[in-house]
Parts: C-alpha cells; structure tokens; sequence
C-alpha cells in the first residue's frame, strides 16, 4: 500500500525506461514487507532534479547514464570507494531534522566482484578486462581491490591505454590478443547486446584461453560470447548476475536489510522475459 509513510526510492537515468531495477528492488520491498516503492525517472535537467529527490524525501537512488559522473559535483559527500573510481550509481539521503546530506556511492565494483567469485576467487588470478568505459572502470578497479592481476583491452586503443594507466595495469592491443592466456576473461562492452546479438568483443577461437567467461550485458542473458565460451568447456556467468549483486549492494545501503538475493534474481528474470534490455542500468 502507497500511503503518507511511503518510502520513495528510485533511478535516474538517460533513457531509463529500459531498466530492470524497478523491478528488482520493488520486488525486495515488498518481500520483506517495507513500505517502499522504487520508480524510474528520466531527468530533464539533472541539477533540478536532485534537487528535487533531496525535497520530496526520497530515501536512495540508483543513478545510471549519463549522470555517473555529472551527479558527483552536485552531492555533499562521495565515498572514498566511488571517488576513486570516478563514478557514483547510487545515492544515500540521510535527514537529521530539516537538513538533508546526501552521499554518493558506488555499488558496481561489488556486484561485478560478487559475480565472479561464484565462480573463481579474483586473489592472485589473471583477467582479461574488454572495454574501456565507465563499466570497464568500475570492474577493473574491483578486480584490482580484491588482489587480481588485471589486463586490459579496447578497441579504441587510445582511450585502452588511457584507462590502463589510471589502473596501472598493462594494455594489451587486439593484434596480441592470441598470445594472452589468463585466468578469467569480463566483458564490459556493449558487443552482443540486442539487437546486435551476433557481435562479439573477442574472436571466438581464443576463449580456450580464458577458463572463465564473463559477460556484463544480459539481453540476451545468454550472449554470442557466452554461448560460444560454453561450447568450448569454458565457465561462464551472465550480466544479469552482476545487476543483481550490485543492486542488493544499494538495497543493503539504503534499508539496513539483508537483501532478499533468490527473490530478487526471480523478479529479474521475469522482467528480463517480458522485454528488451540495456546492460547498463
């Protein structure tokens, strides 16, 4: 029941209609019986509507792009975590009387972090990160905090190099690719998500190189790049595992609760079926 008591939470986000968190954190709400609903919004302005979630009362929200890294000049605080990473994705409004602080955080490098230690513990191994983007950031920074040794490479070479000396980590340029071995492989890039569903971030004849595939996109949840890691004995873990830890990160931040995990993949997976998807919020 929406009433006066009603905690507000939500995401914002340039498009957001696509998100699965509403789903996913409404679903948790409800579960453990809080009175709380979670909504997407798509600002017109983003000064003006923080502005506004600081005045109307809301609780916690997810941010996803474009607003990363523009909402960071706008908040009272930013985590030590989030800031060394350059990104925040999720806000924590905290009132004492009629003085609002709100804190920026980022819940990205758990949930990429959780998601591969399902699989292989990240200390003392290899990856290969793809992509150079505000993902790729996110995840590449995680890996390093939990002792990974970290590779990377783009496309883009440039913009590669430039990511791999803010990690101090090595750039691998794609011509060398075939003679890169490692211990797990991420993908944080866009290549396979619908409707390009037949593109792939590697060639398909190295994944035998890399034990542990890992994909950030989960439309489809089983990529081209998963489906041909499977095919050639490798291990692999879809995005949508991420989009959950993460957001049980935020979940946890903004409640104090335990997140309600199996509840919370479920309600992904029925949202997921019902429609077509971004990897990114």
């Amino acid at each position: 029941m929406i009433d006066g008591h009603t905690q507000l939470f939500g995401i914002i986000g340039d498009p957001v209609e696509h998100s699965l968190s509403p789903a996913m954190h409404n679903a948790a709400l409800a579960h453990l019986g809080l009175n709380g609903v979670y909504v997407p919004m798509r600002p017109a302005d983003l000064a003006e509507a923080f502005h506004g979630l600081r005045s109307l009362g809301f609780v916690g929200v997810s941010v996803t792009v474009p607003f990363k890294v523009a909402i960071m000049d706008l908040l009272d605080a930013i985590d030590p975590v989030a800031r060394k990473i350059g990104a925040v994705n999720t806000l924590v409004f905290e009132r004492t009387g009629t003085a609002v602080r709100c804190t920026g955080h980022n819940t990205d490098w758990l949930g990429s972090n959780r998601a591969l230690a399902e699989v292989i513990d990240p200390a003392g191994r290899t990856v290969l990160l793809v992509g150079a983007g505000g993902a790729a950031r996110a995840v590449g920074f995680g890996l390093i905090e939990a002792g990974a040794q970290v590779l990377l490479t783009n496309r883009t070479e440039a913009k590669g190099r430039e990511l791999a000396g803010q990690l101090g980590c090595p750039f691998v340029p794609a011509a060398d690719l075939a003679g890169i071995r490692a211990d797990a492989l991420i993908n944080t890039t866009s290549a396979g998500m619908a409707p390009h569903i037949e593109s792939m971030p590697i060639a398909p004849e190295l994944l035998p190189h890399f034990p542990v595939v890992m994909d950030i996109v989960y439309a489809p949840l089983e990529t081209r790049l998963l489906r041909e890691a499977t095919a050639r004995g490798c291990r692999t873990i879809d995005g949508l595992t991420m989009l959950q830890y993460q957001g049980a990160a935020q979940f946890t931040l903004w409640t104090g609760r335990e997140a309600p995990h199996p509840v919370m993949r479920q309600a992904l997976l029925a949202a997921l079926h019902g429609r077509h998807s971004s990897p990114f919020a």
